[in-house]
């Protein structure tokens, strides 16, 4: 059975930064993209970014670019979400997620973990 597990988030001041994980567990994730998702108090579910395990292909929302960074570690079968010069508008709940690669639908679901960022 497919798990995803977030940690590392809380409450961090303003240019602060966060170290987001998701320890996943149930399969071999080599043929999946792995997402980070977040959703803030009111709004939609919003696509964060996502890699592709086996290539290492990212993508990224715009709001995000060249603040935050997204990786793997195989050996761990571990995803990060590295947030720097975080903003009160990162302020969220993050989840991770999995989808195959060759499906647009995300199969798999973390529980996800707050961050708040204060001004």
């Amino acid at each position: 059975q497919v798990q995803l597990v977030e940690s590392g988030g809380g409450l961090v001041q303003a240019g602060g930064s966060l170290r987001l994980s998701c320890a996943a567990s149930g399969r071999s994730f080599s043929n999946y993209v792995m997402g980070w998702f977040r959703q803030a108090a009111g709004k939609e579910r919003e696509f964060v970014t996502a890699i592709t395990w086996s290539t290492g292909n990212t993508d990224y929302v715009d709001s995000v670019k060249g603040r935050f960074t997204i990786s793997t570690d195989n050996a761990k079968n571990t995803m990060y979400l590295q947030m720097n010069s975080l903003k009160p508008e990162d302020t969220a709940v993050y989840y991770c997620a999995a989808r195959r690669v060759y499906r647009r639908q995300y199969d798999y679901w973390g529980q996800g973990t707050q961050v708040t960022v204060s001004s």
